[in-house]
């Protein structure tokens, strides 16, 4: 097999008003004139400030953007979940993987895995890039506090989540975690993180979460999980994470480990197919969307549905191939899905369970994240438009595995024990190559979106 690599209208509130005629005597007496007179400005006024206030109100709560990190692209594609359309394209570091937004909307951090920093945008900037951060060798996903004065990055290579202090834009301290972190989740009061640990070799692969205190920074607690656990989601209210485990090492079933936050302890496993890829929380909590890859058909990928009451899948959506980072929008409608081996977003009808939009993007799109409401005028800004990839494209291309991709999920194979290793060696064959030629998304791809191809190119 030829090797090729994987990766919500501004709702302005239309106030309809209906004239309203004053009908009254007219009397002789002027006095009684200018009041009537008085009281009419005063009602046009009032008027005119209650539809200003509503205006503005309607405004607030104005459909947010989506984020997509393009591996190959070197970029990001913000979509407009409003129309599906990609409005602008801002270029960041090389090899894009995680991508999340501050909770006020200002800032989207981007993690460049083969550059070992985080790029940090500014939305009110016309979405330039204000900053690059320096982080942890080959950085994976990234998650923001709910206060947002902590930013959490996973870094693979060398075992450690870095945190980066918001304000001032550095990090400022770095926390030693399981073996090769990928997925990482701050819970929603922020006192905890939760980072997955794909495991290794040395561990049979074997998945664990490492618990992380904020205010300490330090690992309190280990969860073992399942086979490789690759990403995380929590729960809107705080009491479960989901964790998911691919079965890409050994003949195992792909699962999503269910944890009691109060305890830490797993209460439950679902069974999912094939490969897990991304996962995401409504934001009810009442579902769970699990994108998936299957490997007897090309790579065809689809999402799991799973109902958190009964912790049972309940629907299957197909989407695009490859798929791979997934998120549900604020208000719970959409499912946006990127396909890596498709190039593109599928945008799911989370009330029909149906695909009901299908956005290019970059190439081989890796991660989404969405965000509040920005100014309107994100519609022009064009820093770096790429005349060459329409809006419809597809994230997660699993089917092609690139060869960077390829070296970085054995990785786990030969490397595990090397945890505090930069494990940039040239010489190693095995490593990351992190700035090697082939294009690729990198390692995010490479164990979560690229672990379908690489079973199939062995096959």
């Amino acid at each position: 097999m030829k090797d090729k690599h994987c990766l919500e209208i501004l709702k302005v509130t239309i106030i309809s008003t209906t004239e309203i005629a004053i009908f009254s005597s007219l009397l002789s007496s002027v006095a009684t004139s200018n009041k009537v007179h008085k009281q009419l400005k005063i009602m046009k006024v009032s008027g005119i400030a209650a539809l200003l206030i509503l205006i503005l109100i309607g405004v607030a709560g104005a459909t947010p953007f989506a984020y997509v990190t393009n591996s190959d692209s070197n970029n990001l594609s913000i979509i407009d979940t409003a129309t599906n359309k990609v409005t602008t394209t801002v270029d960041v570091g090389e090899h894009p993987a995680g991508v999340t937004v501050s909770p006020d909307g200002k800032k989207v951090y981007v993690v460049n895995s083969y550059d070992d920093t985080v790029s940090i945008i500014n939305t009110n900037t016309k979405n330039k890039v204000i900053t690059t951060v320096k982080v942890g060798t080959y950085p994976q996903e990234i998650a923001v506090s709910p206060d947002g004065t902590k930013a959490y990055v996973t870094s693979f290579s060398n075992n450690i989540v870095s945190v980066i202090d918001t304000t001032i834009d550095k990090v400022t301290a770095t926390v030693k975690v399981g073996n090769f972190p990928l997925g990482i989740a701050v819970s929603p009061d922020g006192k905890k993180v939760y980072v997955t640990n794909s495991g290794g070799d040395s561990t049979n692969f074997t998945g664990t979460v490492s618990v992380i205190d904020t205010t300490t920074n330090t690992v309190v607690a280990t969860i073992p999980t399942g086979n490789n656990s690759l990403g995380v989601a929590v729960s809107p209210d705080g009491t479960k994470a989901y964790v998911m485990n691919s079965n890409i090492y050994r003949d195992s079933t792909a699962t999503i480990s269910v944890i009691d936050i109060s305890t830490n302890e797993v209460t439950d496993t679902v069974s999912i197919g094939d490969i897990p890829c991304g996962v995401a929380v409504s934001p009810d909590g009442k579902k769970v969307y699990v994108s998936i890859q299957y490997l007897s058909n090309s790579l065809t990928g689809a999402v799991n549905i799973i109902d958190t009451s009964t912790n049972k899948v309940t629907a299957t959506v197909p989407v695009g191939k490859a798929p791979c980072g997934i998120i549900v929008t604020p208000d719970g409608t959409k499912v946006y899905v990127v396909n890596c081996a498709s190039h593109t977003v599928s945008v799911i009808d989370a009330a029909t369970s149906r695909v009901t939009d299908t956005v290019k993007v970059g190439i081989y799109p890796a991660k989404v994240a969405i965000g509040p409401f920005m100014d309107s005028d994100v519609t022009d800004q064009s820093i770096t438009t790429n005349s060459t990839v329409t809006e419809d494209i597809e994230v997660g291309n699993t089917a092609n595995t690139p060869s960077e991709e390829i070296n970085a999920v054995e990785l786990n194979n030969s490397n595990n024990n090397n945890s505090e290793s930069d494990n940039d060696n040239s010489s190693n064959e095995n490593g990351p190559r992190k700035k090697n030629s082939t294009p690729g998304f990198g390692l995010l791809g490479s164990l979560i979106c690229l672990c379908g191809g690489w079973r199939l190119r062995k096959k």
